[in-house]
Order: structure tokens, then C-alpha cells, then sequence
């Protein structure tokens, strides 16, 4: 499980094909200091830290791993390739643009294969599949998202907003561009004969990846008519999402 809160800003910067880190990272050391926060909590496990002393400010930076999908580009190694899609998609699925921190269950493999652990208990709160997230930030492939369930309909919207898509792609995810669905661009991962609750490989314009799929808690998916105003809607006249009369009211002169 995680918890996401990255800008989608975070994913277009330059600093993670970059020998100059020091240089990337002062250009906005706010907005670096969330990406690295992100980018060591996919690429180590729990356990592992790394830290940076700022040479032009002296502020020291201590990232916490958690996901653990690059150890070999954690212990010093160029990152693989594998190491560079699956770091890039874990980084995807931290997106949040409405800058909020929402808990949802994270499901893959690591680069070198071995599955991320979850448990029973953490498939049935987090019982609604979301999304499979693939691409590759760092060679420039683009960064990819799928549905892994049907489409949100007009009253329907998403605390995550840049993981479960609507019919209409939103804009305000760029550059991570929603593709179409999961089962039509991925292969379910299997073990022993027993499919897994996430995918194996992805692929788009003829190139393969290895993706992270997401799930949600069903609280955390609203509609237009359930009685509360949540924070993804707006007031109106209609029973929309974004224009939603009997949630939020209609709206002020």
C-alpha cells in the first residue's frame, strides 16, 4: 500500500536522465524534493534511505524506500531498462492532481521480477480496481495510463483523478496520457496456472513495458446524488460531477 500526492509536474522533469542532479535539483528545489521523495519510496525498500546535502543551500535530505522495484540501480548500478519502466510507472500511479494523499493498494513486479507483496486483507479494502500505470520517463517514451475497470459515467468522479478516467481524457494529467483500458493493452500475470490481481506486461505503439496496477477503496469513488459535496465537485443545475445540484447546490451569482 501507498499513498500518492505527486504533481503531475513531477513527471516532466528532466532530472531523472541527468548527471547534473545538483544543478536539476536547485532549479525548483521544492517541486525535486517531492519527486526524490517519490522516486526513492518506488525504487528502494522499506528500510533503505538516501540522503542529499544541498552544496548551495546546506539543507540535508533524507527519502525513505518502500516499494523496492530498482535494487540493482539502488546499490549504485545504471538503472536497466526494466528499472527505468517500472520506477516510472510506480511514479505514475503517485500522481494526484488535486495534491491530496489518498491511500491505494500498488501491485506489480519488481525489475527483477519478484512480486510486490500484498495480502488478502489489502485486496478487500482496497476491493475497487483503478488503473495499470507504464511508460518509461527517462527515455523519453512518454509515461501511460489504462482503466482496469469501465469508464467513469458523467456523475462519477475520483479522488485520484489522474488514475480512473472518465470518457473525456483530462488535460490536467499531462503528460501522463490515459490510452484506453487494461485489458486490452496488457497480459494478466500468472503464477503456478493462478492469475494474479495485476499485469505482467504492457504494450503500446509496439513497445513493451512492464506496468504497476492500482486499486482503490470504494469510498474513495464518488457520485453526484449521494448527499455529500465532495472536494472533485462543483455546484450547478445539473447531476453531473462538475456541475451537481443536489450535492453541492447551485452556485452563487
Amino acid at each position: 500500500m501507498s499513498t500518492n500526492g505527486l504533481s503531475t509536474n513531477g513527471l516532466s522533469t528532466n532530472g531523472l536522465s541527468t548527471n547534473g542532479f545538483s544543478t536539476w535539483f536547485n532549479q525548483d528545489t521544492a517541486s525535486a524534493e517531492v519527486v526524490m521523495k517519490y522516486l526513492v519510496r518506488c525504487a528502494l525498500p522499506a528500510g533503505q534511505t538516501r540522503t542529499f546535502t544541498n552544496s548551495v543551500t546546506g539543507v540535508t535530505y533524507t527519502w525513505t524506500g518502500s516499494v523496492g522495484l530498482a535494487p540493482g540501480w539502488g546499490s549504485g548500478l545504471a538503472a536497466t531498462a526494466l528499472e527505468q519502466q517500472v520506477v516510472s510507472a510506480c511514479l505514475a500511479a503517485h500522481v494526484n492532481k488535486y495534491g491530496v494523499s489518498i491511500p491505494f493498494s500498488v501491485l506489480g513486479r519488481t525489475a527483477q521480477g519478484a512480486a510486490i507483496a500484498y495480502t488478502a486483507s489489502e485486496l478487500s479494502t482496497f476491493s475497487e480496481k483503478e488503473a495499470c500505470f507504464f511508460g518509461n520517463l527517462f527515455d523519453g517514451s512518454g509515461i501511460y495510463a489504462a482503466n482496469d475497470q469501465n469508464s467513469l459515467n458523467h456523475r462519477e468522479s475520483t479522488s485520484r483523478g489522474c488514475g480512473l478516467s472518465s470518457n473525456v481524457p483530462n488535460a490536467e494529467c499531462s503528460p501522463l496520457l490515459h490510452v484506453g483500458t487494461c485489458s486490452s493493452l496488457c497480459e494478466r500475470a500468472y503464477d503456478g496456472g493462478e492469475a494474479k490481481p495485476y499485469y505482467a506486461k504492457c504494450t503500446y505503439n509496439g513497445k513493451e513495458y512492464r506496468p504497476i496496477t492500482t486499486r482503490i477503496r470504494p469510498q474513495d469513488l464518488y457520485k453526484c446524488g449521494d448527499g455529500v459535496c465532495q472536494f472533485t465537485e462543483s455546484c450547478g443545475t445539473g447531476n453531473s460531477y462538475d456541475n451537481c445540484q443536489a450535492d453541492c447546490g447551485t452556485c452563487s451569482p
